[in-house]
């Protein structure tokens, strides 16, 4: 069963509930342009967000081809969130669409081009900044947002997922666990038991709405361990990675560019990059995030990796999905 035809079928589950929030849906006041060099491709590229209409939802446009913000177009790849649709991908979304979800930013046209121009590009990347959300989250506080019209001129609700019961999935020692909330929270923990300096780490958000995200998450700074760089190389990854945009942590020597801006900013980031990746659950402009109490351990990316074993955990009525 297509990953289409799965979420189709889980709708009419009674696991989550449609509600309103009741709020009604946003966009940005302005527009956003900002340009940087990518992590992966090491090229440089230029992100343009634009107001949109209610209903419209969050999406990519590049070289005049659309690709929704969409679980239905989220590509497995290594080391970051990739949407793949009609032969062009756009890589590494996960930290720009964080930012629009904790924000508020439900319906944004997001532009990207490429700097070295060429008519055979068929992927994009998000420039990295300095490995974290902030660049963005900084952007939207400063452009402000707007309530978002329709093409009459109408309102919009926004809706979002409650979840009716508790729900649990698990692949190898990663695991999500959500349960009933009346407010957003998450609860994330890695573990890093051959790298000292980092362990065992855990941080759970206040409920994630008004200034948590800005306060607390969306600094955390991407980061990677010192003796994968060269695999990491190998693999034609990283090509614009550095010590600017990744903090680095040795098993022997610590940290290489301290100081950390968190005591467990390695924790507060893969929580950065979980919010982005439920983003994707998020359908013309309703809330992706799911209302509930997560509890995530080393599950980043991990949602893209379960795919296959969606439609089992839908038979017996144990996962979170979209609208």
């Amino acid at each position: 069963m297509t990953l289409s035809a799965t979420f189709n079928a889980i709708k009419s589950s009674n696991v989550i509930s449609w509600k309103s929030t009741g709020r009604l849906q946003q966009t940005l006041a302005g527009f956003i342009e900002k340009t940087g060099k990518t992590l992966h491709s090491g090229n440089v590229s230029t992100v343009r967000l634009c107001p949109e209409f209610a209903g419209k939802g969050r999406y990519f446009e590049f070289r005049s081809r659309l690709i929704p913000a969409s679980i239905d177009f989220a590509k497995e790849s290594p080391l970051c969130t990739t949407l793949f649709k009609d032969g062009v991908q756009i890589r590494t979304v996960e930290h720009l669409l964080s930012a629009l979800e904790a924000t508020g930013v439900d319906n944004c046209k997001i532009e990207i081009h490429n700097m070295v121009a060429d008519d055979q590009d068929v992927e994009a990347e998000v420039p990295i900044f300095d490995g974290s959300a902030s660049a963005w989250a900084e952007a939207i506080e400063q452009v402000g947002l707007k309530e978002a019209l329709d093409c009459h001129g109408n309102n919009a609700e926004k809706v979002a997922p409650f979840l009716n019961q508790p729900i649990y999935v698990q692949r190898e020692d990663s695991f999500v666990a959500a349960f009933p909330s009346q407010k957003v929270q998450i609860s994330y923990g890695i573990d890093f038991p051959q790298i000292p300096a980092i362990g065992c780490q855990w941080f759970s958000t206040t409920p994630l709405e008004g200034t948590c995200y800005a306060m607390h998450i969306a600094s955390s700074r991407t980061f990677c361990i010192y003796e994968e760089v060269e695999r990491m190389c190998n693999a034609g990854l990283i090509k614009g990675g550095s010590l600017d945009n990744a903090i680095v942590c040795s098993a022997s020597e610590g940290w290489l560019n301290p100081p950390l801006r968190f005591p467990d900013e390695p924790c507060r980031h893969k929580l950065l990059d979980f919010v982005g990746d439920l983003s994707l659950f998020a359908r013309n402009g309703s809330q992706g995030l799911p209302v509930a109490h997560m509890v995530a351990f080393k599950a980043c990316v991990f949602a893209f990796s379960i795919f296959p074993m969606m439609y089992n955990l839908y038979s017996r009525k144990l996962l979170i999905v979209d609208h």
